[in-house]
């Protein structure tokens, strides 16, 4: 019950404070006129001690219990000093104000006639008034008062819901405007850098290979010159590459977390505990970004959902795994569904060989785990490469890349399939970066050759293919996982080391589309009629449910127009059409009326 009371408004206070002053007036005019009462004057204040006492904690239980209990003990006494004194029928006024003040729901329309009418010709009957209506008039402004008092509770609670829903609105609006801004920086200096990096790279080992054919001091200093400004511009292209780089990816992974926590505290009324346990070590990139992103969605989900007030946030620093868990005391969830954020967060882990576990119980908050496998770096480990490409430049780029790292030693160079199979029993690499399409033998048979034969060897398929029957013949072939030539080179660095200790990656996009494919093929044939069937009854074209597909992942219009090669005011006249025949006004009512009709 203290608890209950911690809770408490002015509004409730002055409740209190007008029934506490009003029970003590009629217990101090009982004194002074104890003459008069045919009751001993204990036996009367003890009545009034009740009436005060016993409606408020019912009031603190159930408001129907305290209605009943206020209009029988207050109601009672009323009708007792009426019955004595004729004017004493003012004692009513303040129950019937805090009756109107109290009442929730619909419960005026009984509660208000029994305070306005029958309570009042009880009054005027014992009481022996002669002008009943002057007792129901002055009951009823009472009760009209506390009414109004009522009402202005009612705004107040409304306005206080109002302002935490926006201000969680703001957060949520905040997250996804900064993860929007960190994924455009991450996308640029990725184009930037395979672009511009990787041009320059092939010039500078092209430049490198004229020098023998340059006899003269003239073509020497050129070439000099030349390769000097190739460097040069190099870079500065990486120094770009790095200003652009998320504030977060330069921050340890304590840090990090601790930053967005106290951003997120700053923003919203909710109390988050952060808590670090064991030696913090460094961690590759996208473990740390894929705690950061979970780390985001459980807070705004806590707040959002779940309502909570308290949530503790602990990061644990074990031997071979690192773990973080967020729990709250939010309204929880018998059986919790998975949005778009959830389904994001677990994909992320899962290419990085790690889970979300979560557990929401009705009444017990709910608790997210997120658990990834710590990759422990030896300082005089070197892992020996074997690249494989039918470019020359591609070679000569990657290993003057990847040799830049330490603990990364390029111990040879193949320029097809049945090359890298001879180069193999050769030299003996730890790991394969390995094309799929070159001449002899492509990358399929050469990987599925070396498995055979070589079990130990990891593979790691690196190719521009972005074909999802091409990855899972990859994968089946014994591949260790499947990246895209597109990527950053120290993802590439970081994704050799995580493969090299026995994990296994998928490039985000491709798993993406991997998982469509597995969940399409699990609904089967019933599920493309039930979708045959809704697109008819509601008449979505298959252009319009692409976008609803695409809306319903969170991307921008913008975003969407383009993935597809269409205008932004295409896009949006698509979407409008969409909510038109959904009979929708937004995209959050299109997206879960979708999934209620089985489009999703």
């Amino acid at each position: 019950m203290f608890d209950m009371v911690k809770q408490w408004f002015w509004y409730d206070w002055i409740l209190l404070l007008f029934r506490l002053i009003f029970s003590v007036s009629l217990i101090l005019t009982m004194v002074e006129f104890q003459g008069g009462l045919t009751l001993p004057l204990w036996g009367a204040i003890s009545w009034e001690i009740i009436a005060f006492s016993v409606p408020w904690f019912c009031l603190l239980l159930n408001y129907k219990y305290y209605l009943v209990t206020e209009m029988i003990l207050s109601g009672g006494i009323s009708l007792y000093l009426s019955f004595l004194f004729p004017e004493a029928y003012l004692t009513f006024l303040m129950p019937a104000f805090m009756i109107a003040a109290n009442s929730a729901k619909k419960s005026h329309r009984w509660s208000g006639p029994i305070t306005i009418l029958v309570i009042p010709i009880l009054i005027s009957m014992v009481s022996r008034q002669s002008t009943p209506w002057l007792v129901i008039v002055h009951t009823g402004l009472a009760y009209a008062l506390g009414f109004a008092f009522h009402l202005l509770v009612v705004n107040h609670r409304q306005n206080e819901i109002i302002r935490d829903q926006n201000t969680v609105l703001e957060q949520y609006v905040s997250q996804i405007e900064r993860v929007t801004i960190l994924e455009e920086r991450t996308r640029l200096s990725k184009d930037l850098h395979d672009t511009i990096g990787h041009s320059y790279t092939s010039i500078i080992m092209g430049m490198e290979t004229l020098r023998l054919e340059l006899v003269t001091d003239v073509g020497q200093d050129k070439l000099d010159s030349l390769l000097h400004l190739a460097r040069k511009s190099i870079d500065e292209v990486r120094g770009y590459v790095h200003q652009m780089e998320s504030p977060q990816d330069r921050l340890p992974l304590v840090e990090s977390l601790q930053q967005l926590i106290n951003e997120f505290q700053a923003n919203s009324n909710v109390n988050v505990r952060f808590r670090s346990f064991g030696e913090e070590s460094a961690i590759p990139r996208q473990v740390q970004m894929t705690f950061y992103r979970c780390l985001q969605e459980s807070l705004t989900n806590a707040v959002r959902h779940g309502q909570a007030t308290e949530i503790g946030v602990s990061l644990q620093f074990e031997q071979r795994q690192t773990r973080l868990e967020v729990q709250d005391n939010g309204l929880g969830a018998e059986h919790l569904q998975e949005g778009f954020g959830l389904r994001a967060m677990k994909e992320r882990a899962f290419n990085l060989q790690g889970q979300i576990s979560v557990y929401s119980e009705v009444g017990e908050g709910t608790v997210i785990t997120c658990t990834l496998p710590r990759q422990v770096e030896l300082s005089d480990e070197v892992i020996r490469l074997l690249l494989v490409d039918d470019q020359p430049f591609i070679r000569e780029s990657l290993r003057t890349l990847l040799e830049g790292q330490g603990d990364l030693k390029v111990v040879g160079m193949a320029e097809d399939g049945q090359q890298a199979v001879d180069i193999c029993e050769q030299v003996q690499p730890q790991v394969v970066l390995m094309d799929l399409d070159m001449p002899n033998r492509d990358g399929i048979s050469a990987t599925q050759l070396i498995k055979q034969q070589w079990p130990d060897i990891r593979v790691l398929i690196l190719t521009t293919f972005q074909e999802k029957e091409k990855a899972i013949e990859v994968l089946r072939s014994g591949a260790d996982g499947y990246l895209l030539k597109s990527m950053e080179p120290r993802e590439l660095a970081e994704t050799i080391r995580l493969v090299h200790h026995g994990g296994t990656i998928i490039a985000q996009d491709m798993s993406t589309k991997l998982f469509e494919d597995l969940e399409t093929s699990q609904n089967g044939s019933e599920a493309q009629s039930v979708e045959s069937k809704t697109l008819d009854a509601y008449g979505l074209t298959s252009r319009e449910l692409e976008i609803l597909k695409m809306v319903a992942q969170g991307l921008r219009y913008k975003t969407i127009a383009s993935k597809l090669y269409l205008s932004d005011g295409t896009v949006r006249n698509y979407a409008s059409s969409v909510y038109l025949k959904l009979e929708v006004r937004n995209r959050e009512e299109a997206v879960q009326k979708a999934m209620e009709i089985g489009l999703l």
